[in-house]
C-alpha cells in the first residue's frame, strides 16, 4: 500500500501543480492571481525535468528580480526579502543565468540581520537580556532591517555555498562562516533549532521540525559537530510523529542528505497528502513533490563538498 500510495500521490500532486501554474509562469501561494516567489521557486525545482513548465517558471523569476539583485515575497512588492536565497538556489540548479545569480549573491553577501550593525550589537549585549545569543554571530533576516532568523539564514547559506563551490571569495567565505556560527550559536538546549532564539526570558524554547531540517541542510558540508549530531538525532526521533505535510517533506529532504533511510517517511507523506491535498498550499505541495521524488532527481539543496 505504501509504494502504491506514493506513486498515486506523485501523479496527483504533479497534476494539481501543473494546473495551478499561472500564465505568467509563476505560482500563487493559494488559489489567487498574485504570484508568490516562494511557491514559484519550489514548484520550479519540482518541475526541473519538465522543460516547458520549468522554462516558464525560470523566465518569470528572471523578470521578477529587483534591480539590486534581490527578490520580493510577492510579485509587485518593492522590498527585498529572504526569497532571494530561494530564488538563487533555483537558478543554481538551472545552472545558467550567471549574471543574475551573481547579482543575487552580491546582495546576499551584503545583507545581514540587524545584529550586524554595531548599535544593535551593543543593545543586545548591554540592554536586552530577554534572549540568549551572541550578537556578534549574525545571519540573515526575513526582511531588511530586522533580526536574523534560522530559516532565512539556512537558505542563504545554501545559496552562497552552491554558487561559490568552485570559486569562493574572501567576502563570501567570511559571510558563510559567520552564518554557520550564528546557526550553531542558536541551537536549542535539547538539540535542533527553533525559529530564532534558543532561550527567551530564561525559558528554553523547543526545537521546530522545519527549522531544524532546513538548518541541517545548510550545515550538511560542515564537520559533524556535537550540535549537528544532536540535531540529527532529534530530527530522526521526531520524524515518526510528524503530522504536518510541509514539516515531513522538509524532514525527508534533510535526512536523505545525511544518508538516513526515508522510504517509510515518503510513504507516510504520500498517505497524508492523499487525505489532505485540498487543504495544502502550493508551496507545501511543491516541497512534498520534491520529497517524494528525493533520490530520483537532483537534490535542489545539496551542497557539493
Amino acid at each position: 500500500m505504501g509504494r502504491e500510495a506514493r506513486t498515486d500521490c506523485i501523479a496527483l500532486v504533479t497534476e494539481v501543480l501543473r494546473a495551478c501554474q499561472l500564465d505568467s509562469g509563476g505560482w500563487a501561494y493559494r488559489g489567487d492571481a498574485q504570484e508568490s516567489i516562494e511557491a514559484t521557486c519550489l514548484a520550479a525545482l519540482a518541475f526541473a525535468s519538465d522543460t516547458d513548465i520549468h522554462s516558464a517558471a525560470i523566465a518569470f523569476l528572471l523578470r521578477s528580480q529587483l534591480g539590486n539583485g534581490s527578490w520580493p515575497v510577492f510579485l509587485g512588492d518593492p522590498e527585498a526579502s529572504w526569497t532571494t536565497a530561494l530564488a538563487a538556489c533555483t537558478l543554481n540548479v538551472a545552472g545558467d543565468f550567471a549574471a543574475q545569480r551573481d547579482k543575487a549573491v552580491r546582495w546576499l553577501v551584503a545583507d545581514r540581520g540587524r545584529e550586524g550593525h554595531w548599535l544593535w550589537r551593543w543593545k543586545f549585549k548591554t540592554l536586552d537580556r530577554a534572549v540568549r545569543f551572541d550578537p556578534d554571530k549574525y545571519g540573515w533576516p526575513w526582511s531588511p532591517d530586522t533580526a536574523s532568523w534560522v530559516i532565512p539564514t539556512a537558505f542563504s547559506l545554501i545559496a552562497l555555498k552552491q554558487f561559490t563551490a568552485c570559486n569562493r571569495s574572501e567576502g563570501s567565505e567570511k559571510r558563510i562562516a559567520l552564518g554557520v556560527e550564528m546557526l550553531l550559536d542558536r541551537e536549542c538546549l535539547e538539540g535542533g533549532w527553533n525559529a530564532g532564539n534558543s532561550v527567551v526570558y530564561g525559558s528554553p524554547l523547543r526545537p521546530h521540525v522545519e527549522a531544524t531540517a532546513i538548518a541541517l541542510l545548510a550545515l550538511q558540508d560542515e564537520p559533524h559537530s556535537a550540535a549537528i549530531r544532536r540535531a540529527l538525532e532529534w530530527l530522526k526521533t521526531r520524524s515518526a510523529t510528524i503530522r504536518s505535510a510541509d514539516s515531513l517533506a522538509w524532514c525527508i529532504l534533510s535526512l536523505f542528505l545525511y544518508q538516513v533511510p526515508v522510504g517509510m517517511l515518503k510513504d507516510a507523506l504520500a498517505i497524508r497528502l492523499l487525505e489532505s491535498i485540498d487543504n495544502e498550499n502550493t508551496a507545501t505541495l511543491a516541497t512534498a513533490l520534491l520529497a517524494l521524488k528525493c533520490g530520483e532527481m537532483i537534490h535542489p539543496f545539496e551542497v557539493l563538498r
